[in-house]
């Protein structure tokens, strides 16, 4: 059964981790996506992870977390000849993704007015920190810098010690998958009105959006949200020390409080308003205190999930438990985390260098300009063979080389990681 964007082809001129993880989602669900990189100056998220060996390679596994499942060119593009290599794509493609600077691509001649005229149909993602409008517009950032610019760090921690960041990088991700999702919403406009359009992405617009009910209290009576550690205010929700651990419960609302009092043998602790719940915080957190603390984090767990109270020890990511997610599995990142019925396998066929060769022979326009630009194909990633092509090429010309990226990280030497990970 073919995938939801089979058919569909994106241009992808995305670095680091928003705007990658956002046209990554796209094909896992079966678009043919074409990363494009500088052939001097790679995404640098290709050197980071927890792998050196890989890193050395320019294959981190923070670049092979949202790389998979794509192919990828390299092109110069402040050089003419390039540009029109780019251009030709465009005109095939049904979506253009890119986060350079607002303004930079615009001085190239590859802005959306532009290529839209190559193009009508063509949907146009630019993703930036502050978005194309206002006046930060020129402003850069990463995940980091807008969790301190949008408020979220300093909402973040306990009363004594904030602001913290998050330990994962989620502006970046949900900026991703919002963008994903903006993506998905304009394809599925363009059957209906036949033209493609331009998308603006904002990593503070997202970040704002995170923070949507803290946001809604602070515009309706001026209460800043304050960081509250591993705490709510309610007591049934919140960490508790137990014999071995952490246990993070969440009974959250009244019927779920009043099921896990009834469990504890606290029946005296049951609310029947939220607000006698807030009155009452500090002497149920004394109570949950003392009695958490008879039993090990793990049987809490198992007792309270089996009377249908939300709670589980805290984990490392390293604890076997995670293997049980439907985005893990064997210590696997797998394509996607949504399961729909729908839908074959997310797992494209991997190509060996003689397949790569047949893709861009099928260029008739790129492969007339091979001799003249030095086009080189690296090695067949998957399967260890294929020769070079044009290997003989002057140093000075261009290097093109175009591959499928295929995210399996192993803790493998950089030698045998790269034949197994990638062609660039």
């Amino acid at each position: 059964m073919a995938r939801p964007f089979e058919g569909i082809r994106v241009i992808d001129l995305t670095h680091v981790l928003a705007g990658p993880f956002a046209t990554y989602q796209l094909a896992v669900l079966g678009a043919d996506v074409i990363k494009v990189e500088h052939p001097d100056d790679p995404d640098q998220s290709r050197g980071n992870g927890t792998d050196k060996a890989l890193n050395r390679a320019q294959l981190g596994t923070a670049f092979l977390a949202q790389a998979s499942n794509k192919r990828a060119i390299t092109l110069d593009l402040k050089t003419e000849h390039d540009r029109g290599i780019l251009k030709k794509l465009v005109a095939t493609a049904d979506v253009f993704v890119e986060n350079y600077r607002p303004g930079a691509l615009e001085a190239l001649g590859l802005g959306y007015e532009a290529l839209s005229a190559i193009n009508p149909r063509l949907i146009y993602a630019s993703f930036s920190a502050f978005g194309h409008t206002g006046p930060y517009r020129e402003r850069t950032a990463y995940d980091h810098v807008i969790q301190a610019t949008s408020g979220i760090m300093a909402m973040t921690g306990t009363g004594d010690f904030n602001p913290v960041m998050f330990g994962a990088p989620a502006i970046d991700y949900a900026t991703g998958t919002t963008g994903a999702f903006a993506l998905s919403a304009a394809l599925f406009q363009r059957e209906r009105s036949g033209r493609g359009q331009r998308i603006d992405m904002s990593m503070l617009d997202v970040a704002m959006i995170l923070m949507s009910s803290h946001l809604a209290g602070y515009l309706r009576n001026g209460t800043h949200p304050k960081p509250h550690g591993n705490r709510h205010a309610h007591a049934t929700n919140g960490a508790y020390e137990t014999k071995d651990g952490l246990l993070m419960v969440g009974a959250s609302n009244l019927r779920q409080q009043r099921r896990l009092w009834t469990v504890l043998e606290r029946p005296d602790l049951i609310k029947r308003t939220n607000d006698e719940r807030e009155q009452d915080h500090a002497r149920e957190t004394a109570a949950l205190t003392e009695i958490l603390k008879t039993r090990t984090a793990d049987e809490w767990e198992k007792f309270l999930q089996a009377r249908h109270v939300p709670a589980a020890r805290v984990r490392t990511m390293a604890t076997p438990r995670h293997r049980a997610s439907r985005a893990v599995s064997a210590c696997r990142l797998r394509r996607s985390p949504s399961r729909m019925t729908a839908r074959a396998s997310t797992r494209r066929r991997r190509q060996s260098a003689s397949t790569t060769r047949k893709f861009l022979r099928s260029w008739a326009w790129l492969s007339r300009r091979r001799g003249e630009s030095g086009g080189r194909f690296r090695r067949g990633c998957h399967d260890g063979g294929g020769d070079e092509v044009g290997a003989n090429a002057g140093k000075d010309r261009q290097r093109v080389a175009v591959a499928e990226i295929e995210g399996k990280s192993r803790s493998a030497g950089a030698d045998q990681g790269a034949e197994r990970h990638a062609c660039i």
